[in-house]
């Protein structure tokens, strides 16, 4: 069973719902995301973990690493999740999360990734889907496809397009191991 973790509009989300994966549960750090709402039109039980919420990072983590067991989680996708997860989290799920990055990784990692690709000047960035390790965008790289810089106006939805087409792919791999 798949646990998504979100912190936006949830489209890399729907693309894993539109393509009947077992979604047991999705887990934000933000209130009022279309995610949520995206996870509760599909059935799929949702909460939120608010930082703010908790003492410290590390028991924000064992106890969203907690409700995702309770569910029969084994394999956790990031699909737009914006927080690093503490030893606590990626313990638990040792080798066993994955998530989607808007750049050809070890390249532009981080928050800002297209628009670094753009200030370096490249003429291909990309995606990457990547285990999740301790580090920023650090994990071992499971799949890239590559994506041309030009047309610029059209660059962010050709990386979307590309994202929402092979995470599904990758997450369905790795559940029928």
């Amino acid at each position: 069973m798949i646990g998504v973790l979100v912190s936006g509009e949830g489209t890399n989300l729907q693309a894993l719902i539109d393509v009947g994966l077992p979604i047991a549960a999705v887990a934000s750090n933000r209130p009022e995301i279309g995610a949520l709402a995206r996870a509760e039109a599909a059935g799929i039980p949702c909460r939120v973990f608010t930082l703010d919420a908790y003492s410290e990072r590390a028991a924000r983590d064992r106890e969203m690493a907690d409700w995702l067991q309770l569910r029969g989680v084994d394999l956790v996708v990031l699909a737009g999740y914006m927080h690093l997860l503490t030893g606590v989290f990626l313990d638990r799920f040792a080798e066993r999360i994955v998530n989607v990055h808007p750049s050809l990784l070890p390249q532009f990692p981080g928050a800002h990734a297209i628009d670094d690709a753009l200030a370096a000047g490249v003429d291909t960035t990309g995606v990457t889907v990547h285990y999740v390790d301790q580090g920023l965008d650090t994990g071992d790289v499971i799949r890239q496809e590559a994506v041309a810089v030009e047309p610029r106006d059209t660059l962010v939805e050709r990386i979307h397009a590309v994202e929402h087409r092979i995470l599904p792919e990758v997450v369905k791999e790795l559940c029928a191991r």
